[in-house]
């Protein structure tokens, strides 16, 4: 796992892009989460005749947990929901990334005590990484 100084924090999978993804779904619908859109970044390149490595984005989240970060500070509703996105590199391996809780903290002053509700998404993309 490597944390960028941007707050990007990328995580090696052990499995397939596609054993990924769908590990990300079911870990995300099984900890009661909201899957609110999945964007197929190189599926909708290809429709119009254009190459990438795979690269897909999950955007979820739960408004119980994200309402009350938003409410304490309003500009995080420019990073929420979660995303997590799942690509491919030129060697054929998948990455995980996601935007680090502390980043998030720290980008939109958000209480320390608040952290908790966004805390989770560690452990959704360990639960898939390994």
């Amino acid at each position: 796992m490597s944390a960028s100084k941007n707050g990007l924090v990328q995580v090696q999978s052990q499995h397939s892009f596609e054993e990924t993804f769908k590990q990300l779904e079911g870990a995300v619908l099984s900890r009661g989460l909201t899957i609110f859109a999945s964007i197929d970044f190189s599926g909708d390149a290809e429709k119009v005749g254009l190459k990438m490595r795979r690269t897909r984005l999950l955007i979820f989240g739960n408004p119980k947990a994200g309402t009350p970060l938003m409410v304490a500070s309003p500009s995080i509703a420019i990073d929420f929901p979660l995303k997590v996105l799942v690509s491919e590199d030129e060697k054929g391996r998948t990455w995980v990334s996601y935007n680090s809780s502390e980043y998030l903290r720290n980008r939109h002053n958000v209480p320390g005590d608040l952290l908790k509700n966004i805390a989770g998404i560690v452990g959704i993309v360990d639960s898939i990484s390994r």
